[in-house]
């Protein structure tokens, strides 16, 4: 299998992350790519030309990380990132990526000239984010969310997201007044995982 990546990406990190923590890692070949490039390595297998892309060994290419991590359950890891019957753990995911779309809305608006800039996008995407970050902080502080084992789709997914606002959306500063979410934040990155797949910094 090979996984078709962008460093900058927290999609595609939510994906690599989960290979390392899960031993899947050695059965997957990483190729990093370039977006949005008509010469990208990645539209011969698929046109969509959007990371992640999981690409199997009979050619199928599965895109989007909702669609992969769920996959990723079924190659026999060493534990589930999404343990059948758990609704708690979907719906944590579900949050987490909508979220997550949420900043990504953000940060490429953020990335247009000023004059090409929505201030109604911004203004809803900074609420959306905001709003769901002080959620969590709150859920944080009263113990949900826990660490205590290996991280699941959604605790993965949210330290990407916190990590690429730290390398690669600073606009936002989530860390004021949540210092539980920073705390749960540092203690994640710390992680292996976390570490080898830090996103390259941005001008934002």
């Amino acid at each position: 299998m090979r996984l078709f990546f962008s460093s900058g990406s927290p999609f595609a990190r939510a994906v690599r992350v989960a290979l390392r923590e899960t031993g899947l890692a050695p059965r997957v070949e990483e190729v990093e790519t370039a977006l949005r490039d008509p010469r990208s390595t990645l539209l011969p297998h698929n046109p969509v030309g959007r990371v992640p892309t999981l690409v199997l060994p009979d050619g199928t290419a599965l895109t989007e990380t909702a669609l992969i991590l769920p996959f990723l359950d079924t190659l026999g890891v060493a534990y589930p990132l999404l343990p059948a019957g758990d609704l708690r753990a979907r719906a944590e995911f579900g949050r987490v990526l909508g979220m997550l779309d949420g900043m990504a809305v953000w940060n490429r608006e953020l990335r247009r000239p000023p004059e090409e800039r929505s201030p109604g996008v911004i203004a809803l995407e900074t609420a959306r984010t905001s709003r769901v970050a002080d959620a969590l902080e709150a859920e944080v502080a009263a113990g949900a969310w826990a660490l205590d084992g290996p991280p699941d789709a959604a605790r993965i997914t949210l330290g990407c997201l916190l990590g690429y606002a730290e390398r690669r959306h600073r606009a936002w500063p989530w860390r004021e007044g949540r210092p539980a979410l920073a705390a749960w934040f540092d203690r994640l990155a710390a992680r292996p995982a976390f570490a080898a797949t830090v996103p390259p910094l941005s001008g934002l």
